[in-house]
């Protein structure tokens, strides 16, 4: 047993050093994993991964993080289903009160006695997030293997079958090859009744490094998407109902100090470390060994290098080459800093899609320019 550190002390501990109160917390339960994707952060399902986190580690991490009152779990991996544990997770943090539960998934290993366990949850605040690199298969099989496009298929099938439809949720993966098939993605989800489509675009890390098969889109497919979707009012009315792609936020983002807050949105891995955001991997910036000190002990000990994290956040607008003549340094406060350490290894360099940016800005702010151009009236929420 480890030494025990009250949540009223912890949570005082994080407030004094200036820091967000953790909302949400990604747990991966195991390294393991059905697939090798490309363009993996953590290299999961190799003979090197960890492999599962023992069930009564993760049932004590629960009710750490409930006692601190946290708003939500995301149960992720590996591939969280390999774990023979992940259902009763999911059990238990219902149970421990939490509003919002997410499964991270490639949805390929549901069966139907899992659907049927789900569904007999009836929990609205439960979210499936399923993965999806495109509206096909050679899209989507190029990241994560032949046969695994035809498997998410089947798995979201057999959800929506179960009455699970409601509880679904797509992420896509930004990448050159895919972009162009967002919107027949978004089509995708609206056939099947699924409500939510986001996207992250990929970081130059893991199994995405330098010399990847997989790359980043560039500034020139980004502007395809915007004028796709200045051009097709299908695009457009599907987007502002189910659809989330940062080239598009950024046409309204508002103004901010910062990018990166500390710790709203940790991350623990299944070898026990802790980082203070689901993004930014930095050993430096970690607390290894939680399991044995316990998550609370492991947010009190963190706060002082994440406070001087969150310091450094609040100068990137500033201190950054790229950043000193950008119209835009307001509206993105710096670019995330764990992007920027994911493809650079440096906290204090741009961030990975600064350029991609600009482009997108200064396509957007010749639009306003010339109010007759085409989609200049329009909005990503119409």
């Amino acid at each position: 047993m480890h030494p025990q550190t009250s949540s009223a002390e912890t949570l005082a501990i994080l407030r004094r050093h200036g820091l967000e109160l953790p909302r949400i917390l990604t747990v991966a339960i195991t390294g393991a994993c059905n697939l090798a994707c490309q363009h993996c952060w953590v290299a999961a399902g190799t003979s090197a991964a960890p492999g599962h986190v023992p069930e009564t580690t993760l049932h004590t991490l629960i009710a750490e993080f409930a006692a601190m009152g946290g708003a939500g779990l995301r149960f992720t991996g590996g591939e969280p289903l390999r774990h023979p544990g992940w259902l009763e997770l999911i059990r238990a943090a219902r149970a421990a009160g939490f509003p919002n539960i997410a499964l991270q998934t490639n949805a390929m290993l549901f069966t139907d006695r899992d659907v049927a366990a789900l569904f007999e949850l009836d929990f609205p605040g439960l979210t499936l997030q399923i993965s999806l690199d495109g509206a096909s298969a050679p899209a989507h099989d190029r990241v994560r293997g032949v046969g695994a496009f035809a498997g998410a298929l089947t798995g979201i099938t057999r959800l929506i079958d179960g009455g699970l439809g409601p509880r679904l949720s797509l992420f896509f993966t930004e990448m050159r090859h895919n972009l162009g098939e967002f919107p027949a993605l978004l089509e995708l989800a609206n056939a099947r009744g699924i409500r939510s489509v986001t996207s992250g675009t990929i970081v130059r890390c893991g199994r995405a490094g330098e010399g990847s098969a997989v790359e980043p889109p560039t500034p020139a497919h980004y502007r395809e998407v915007l004028d796709r979707y200045a051009s097709d009012p299908r695009f457009r009315e599907l987007y502002g109902r189910i659809g989330t792609i940062a080239a598009l936020e950024w046409q309204s983002a508002s103004i901010r100090a910062e990018c990166c807050t500390f710790v709203e949105n940790p991350y623990l891995t299944p070898a026990g470390r802790l980082y203070p955001c689901v993004l930014l991997h930095a050993d430096e910036y970690s607390v290894p060994g939680v399991f044995e000190k316990g998550l609370l002990a492991a947010f009190a000990e963190g706060a002082r290098r994440w406070s001087a994290l969150r310091r450094m956040s609040r100068t990137r607008a500033v201190a950054l080459q790229e950043c000193q003549a950008c119209p835009e340094r307001q509206a993105c406060g710096g670019g995330c800093m764990g992007r920027a350490w994911g493809s650079s290894g440096k906290l204090m360099a741009a961030d990975d899609r600064c350029t991609a940016r600009k482009a997108v800005c200064q396509q957007k702010n010749a639009a306003v320019t010339c109010p007759d151009s085409a989609g200049a009236a329009q909005s990503p929420s119409e």
